[in-house]
């Protein structure tokens, strides 16, 4: 080691899916909506021209801070807005847990909480699903120095009712509550309602999920005023112009067509329970998700095996090398024509193997 290197933050990184770009291939890896993102977003894109891009965005992201804000029904300065779900979460997680005792997460989930902790130096300790992947809210019921609970969680699909989720904000009145709903628009309910009542609860969701622009980078999160202003001044300590002009155009033009974003909605939702018929006909066994994407084993075919066998055939899944669910793969709901291919090439490789 050379002795530069002894002041260095070292961290093992999150490793994301892969992203392959390959003709003809069916990508059910990185659970993207696969269809487009509302017609408008294209004609907001077009509008705000390439000159506009000399200058620098709206540092306060108004209007999209507004858009939401009126959508969803709460205030203005309830809103914070950030580069992707992830951002938001980093940024909160460097905000709010520094009291110095461990923050409590699910030992399976979005493999990113430990890395935030590890990368702050913020304590933390996994709280173990039981053995039907569920998270127990009374393992949330302890001291602590914050909590985040993903709803639904990842990669299992799993989602806790608004009763579960209560107690444990209700419970921990002295910390933060997280409750990350990247996946809630595809079949749970959201802590939302449960805003005004608890100071200590931050509800953070994504644009890259049920609104087709993983590409753009857009998250944001509700609280109470107070955690909402402490979010903008770390924010503003740290990188004043996160949102580019062309992610605050289309994530505001996005809001704007509601009957768009509800039908691609639920063409997932049939989709996925549709599938879910399928590979319970071909053997396979899978949690209960209320998500866009499916959580799947089979008794007969090592994971990792399939998994390989997919990708030579051009079709991407999503495979963790992790104890406890590394005979599953995480499948994203793609369009009808891509996830009959993927059924075919199943029934062909079951066929074979059993």
């Amino acid at each position: 080691m050379e002795a530069w290197e002894k002041n260095v933050r070292k961290v093992v990184p999150y490793t994301p899916g892969e992203q392959p770009n390959r003709p003809g291939m069916v990508k059910l890896n990185t659970n993207e909506n696969p269809y487009p993102p509302a017609p408008g977003v294209a004609e907001a894109l077009r509008a705000i021209g390439a000159d506009s891009l000399r200058r620098y965005p709206d540092p306060s992201a108004g209007a999209l801070v507004r858009a939401l804000a009126e959508h969803y029904g709460v205030g203005e300065d309830q809103v914070f807005v950030g580069v992707g779900s992830d951002d938001v979460l980093a940024m909160s997680f460097l905000t709010f847990f520094q009291g110095g005792k461990p923050i409590l997460f699910p030992d399976i989930t979005y493999s990113f909480y430990d890395v935030w902790a590890d990368l702050y130096r913020i304590p933390y300790e996994c709280q173990p699903l039981d053995a039907d992947f569920r998270i127990r809210a009374e393992d949330y019921r302890k001291s602590c120095g914050g909590i985040v609970i993903p709803n639904p969680n990842a990669p299992t699909g799993i989602a806790l009712g608004l009763e579960e989720l209560e107690r444990i904000i209700a419970g921990n009145p002295d910390v933060i509550v997280i409750i990350d709903e990247a996946y809630v628009d595809f079949g749970a309910r959201s802590v939302l309602p449960l805003l005004p009542k608890y100071g200590n609860l931050l509800v953070v969701r994504t644009f890259s999920k049920s609104r087709s622009l993983a590409g753009m980078r857009i998250g944001y999160a509700f609280g109470s005023q107070k955690l909402i202003k402490y979010l903008n001044d770390a924010k503003y300590s740290f990188n004043s112009y996160t949102m580019s002009a062309a992610a605050l155009a289309a994530g505001t033009a996005a809001l704007e067509d509601d009957a768009y974003f509800q039908e691609t909605l639920q063409k997932v939702i049939r989709t996925r329970e549709r599938v879910k018929g399928e590979l319970r006909r071909l053997g396979f066994a899978f949690t209960d998700s209320r998500s866009n994407f499916i959580f799947a084993t089979h008794p007969g075919c090592p994971a990792r095996d399939l998994f390989e066998a997919l990708k030579e055939a051009d079709i991407y899944v999503r495979y963790f090398d992790k104890p406890r669910i590394d005979s599953y793969l995480r499948i994203t709901v793609g369009t009808d024509g891509e996830m009959d291919r993927l059924i075919r090439f199943l029934e062909q490789y079951i066929g074979e193997k059993l």
